[in-house]
Formats: C-alpha cells, sequence, structure tokens
C-alpha cells in the first residue's frame, strides 16, 4: 500500500468545496430534520455497540449526537478521535457529557482528558460518498490511515446527507470503505466492486 494518504488532487479539493456548499444550503430546519431521521435509522440498523466513536460536527455536518444518549443508557461507552500528530493514525478518548474539552490544531472540539479505547463502531461524516462506500474526506488523510491500522478493524458506518451523494469519488487505492451508509433516506449496504491499482 502507498504511503501517500493526504489528498489534495485539484478535482478533489473541487469536489469538497461543492460539497460543503450543499451542505452549507440547508436550511437549519432542514439540517436538524434529516440529522433527526438518520438518528432513527440508526437506532433501527444497529444495535447498541460497546464502544462508539463518532465525530463532533463541525462544517455543516449531519449531528447525530442524539444516538448516543440511548445507547449510553444500555450500556454503550462514547469516545471522539483525537489527533496526536500529523501523518498518523487517530486514536480515541472517552466522552461523555460532562467531559471537558477543548478545540485542537483544526479547531475541533475533543476530549481534554480521559482515558483511550478502541471502538468497535465508529460514526464517520461523510462530505461525499459514493455507491460503493468510498468516502469523500477533507483531503487530510486521517481517517484512510486509521482504518488501515485499526485490529481488529470496527464497524464503519458513514453519516451523510443525500445531497453529498456522488456517482464516484473517484478513488485511489488507499481509500478505506465504509461498511454502512446512513442518510435522511435510510441505511444502506454499500455495492462492493474492485478498485483498480
Amino acid at each position: 500500500m502507498t504511503e501517500r494518504i493526504e489528498d489534495n488532487t485539484s478535482e478533489r479539493q473541487t469536489m469538497r468545496r461543492e460539497m460543503l456548499a450543499r451542505r452549507a444550503a440547508l436550511s437549519p430546519t432542514t439540517h436538524a430534520a434529516a440529522s433527526a431521521r438518520m438518528v432513527g435509522h440508526l437506532l433501527k440498523a444497529l444495535a447498541p455497540p460497546k464502544i462508539v466513536a463518532f465525530c463532533w460536527p463541525i462544517r455543516h455536518e449531519p449531528d447525530i449526537r442524539a444516538v448516543l444518549a440511548p445507547w449510553v443508557a444500555q450500556g454503550s461507552l462514547a469516545a471522539l478521535p483525537v489527533v496526536s500528530a500529523p501523518a498518523t493514525p487517530l486514536a480515541f478518548r472517552l466522552w461523555t457529557a460532562q467531559t471537558p474539552m477543548i478545540e485542537d490544531r483544526y479547531g475541533i472540539p475533543t476530549p481534554a482528558s480521559g482515558d483511550f479505547v478502541q471502538p468497535d463502531l465508529i460514526l464517520l461524516p461523510l462530505n461525499g460518498f459514493d455507491a460503493q462506500g468510498y468516502r469523500l474526506g477533507y483531503g487530510g488523510g486521517f481517517f484512510d490511515r486509521t482504518l488501515a491500522a485499526l485490529s481488529p478493524r470496527p464497524l464503519v458506518v458513514g453519516v451523510g446527507f443525500e445531497i453529498n451523494r456522488l456517482d464516484t469519488i473517484r478513488p485511489e487505492i488507499h481509500d478505506q470503505r465504509v461498511d454502512w451508509i446512513i442518510t435522511e433516506n435510510g441505511a444502506f449496504r454499500p455495492e462492493f466492486s474492485p478498485i483498480r491499482a
């Protein structure tokens, strides 16, 4: 596997800008309603995990934090990703509603302290996505690097708006697929097909 994970090609940058613009154009009411439908689909499709990692919503990403309370009530633990250094896999730190938060180097809220854990489920925001389960992130390669390194690999569920569905993200060999896609329209399993190197 190639070590080059960071992806800032001109074509991908253009796609990212378009996907961000589509999300930013959603009204607060539409955004909240679609996020709530995603939470409902998550609760219906998945059993409560032992440890669920989620991402604090930024840049108009879906806000699916409401899924945490019913899962935690059934014994699940929640965790947030932590960037320890550039070009390295993410770590995951336990989180509760009482956890003190700080902003990381990217301005994303992250736990100020707490135990590091390995999740068995990751809820991953989809900046853009296609039917094969490939995800367009923000270009840093953090989640591709992390998913390639985690063993055993957790269940990875991508969460995104239908307006961010693409025919293809033009995946490269390092791109990691999600196992499920959740949108406001339902829960979907990707259509797997081989990627050409």
